[in-house]
C-alpha cells in the first residue's frame, strides 16, 4: 500500500482552501474498511482530516470530493442529496446494441446478504423504443419490502462489436445504482464481480466529471474531470482510448456530453 503523502500527490486534481478532489484508483476503498485501509483512514493516519462528500465503490475509480473541514461537508452533502452537483460516470459493457441514449427508470431494493436488485422481476422490465427507456410498470413493483425511486442516464460514446463505451448519469446516485441498472436491462460493465465470474482485469467503471457550487468562493461553479488511467483501457486493448489509425481521438467536452444525455424524469424521493 502506497503512503498517503504519495496517493494525494499522484491523484490531485482539484485542491483549493475548502475540497481536496482526488483521481481515486480502482481497489481503494473511500472509507470504512474493517479489514483492509481505506482512504479517509490512510489521510487521518497522515496528520489530515478529509469528509468524503460522497462515496464511491472500492471498484470504482476516479473523481472524488472531500471537504477539508467539517463545517463545509454538511453543503457539499446537500448539493448530492439535492441532485444538483453534476456527475458524470464511463462505463464500458461488455456488450453491444445500446442505443445512442436512454434512460433506465426502475426502482432499487436490498435484496438477501446486502445485495442491491431491482425491486422487480427480470420479466417484468419493460423497453420502451419510442423514448429508449426501460421501466417497469406500478403493480409490478415489489409491495413487501422497502424501495427506492432510481434513474440512471446513459449516451453511447463508442463500440467496437464486443463492448461499448458509456458516460453515465446516475440521476438519483443509489449504491451500486449503475452497476445495477446496465446488468438488469442485459449490458453488465465488463469486471464487475457483483454480475459476471472475476476477471484478470478491473471493473470498468469511472466516475469522470464532477460540478459543484464552492460556497466559500461566492457560491461559483467548479468543475473537475479525472482522466481514466491506463488500466480502465486495458481490457478492451486500449481502443476507447483514443486509438484509431495511430492518431489520438480525444472522449467528448463537457458541453458535448451534456447535450447528448437524455433529460431525467422527475423523481419523487
Amino acid at each position: 500500500m502506497r503512503e498517503w503523502a504519495q496517493i494525494r500527490a499522484d491523484t490531485v486534481i482539484y485542491e483549493d482552501e475548502a475540497v481536496l478532489a482526488l483521481n481515486k484508483p480502482a481497489g481503494l476503498a473511500v472509507m470504512g474498511e474493517r479489514h483492509e485501509t481505506d482512504l479517509v483512514r490512510l489521510a487521518q493516519e497522515a496528520g489530515e482530516k478529509l469528509y468524503p462528500a460522497h462515496r464511491i465503490d472500492k471498484v470504482t475509480s476516479g473523481a472524488l470530493l472531500l471537504a477539508k473541514e467539517l463545517r463545509l461537508h454538511g453543503d457539499l452533502t446537500r448539493q448530492f442529496n439535492r441532485r444538483t452537483v453534476e456527475k458524470v460516470y464511463l462505463a464500458v459493457t461488455r456488450s453491444t446494441g445500446l442505443p445512442e441514449h436512454g434512460t433506465i427508470d426502475l426502482p432499487l431494493s436490498v435484496g438477501r446478504k446486502s445485495r442491491v436488485r431491482v425491486a422487480a422481476n427480470r420479466a417484468a422490465i419493460s423497453f420502451d423504443e419510442s423514448r429508449s427507456c426501460w421501466s417497469v410498470a406500478a403493480e409490478e413493483e415489489f409491495q413487501h419490502i422497502r424501495t427506492y425511486p432510481s434513474v440512471t442516464t446513459f449516451a453511447r460514446l463508442w463500440s467496437d462489436g464486443q463492448h461499448t463505451l458509456l458516460a453515465v448519469h446516475p440521476v438519483t446516485g443509489r449504491r451500486h445504482q449503475i452497476r445495477v441498472h446496465l446488468a438488469w436491462i442485459g449490458h453488465p460493465i465488463e469486471g464487475d464481480p457483483l454480475f459476471g465470474k472475476v476477471t484478470e482485469g478491473r471493473t470498468l467503471l469511472h466516475s469522470w466529471r464532477l460540478g459543484f457550487d464552492a460556497a466559500w468562493a461566492g457560491g461559483k461553479r467548479i468543475d473537475v474531470e479525472a482522466p481514466p488511467e491506463p488500466d480502465f483501457w486495458t481490457p478492451v486493448g486500449g481502443k476507447a482510448s483514443g486509438e484509431a489509425d495511430g492518431e489520438p481521438v480525444p472522449l467528448p467536452d463537457r458541453e458535448t456530453v451534456r447535450r447528448a444525455l437524455p433529460p431525467p424524469p422527475a423523481v419523487t424521493s
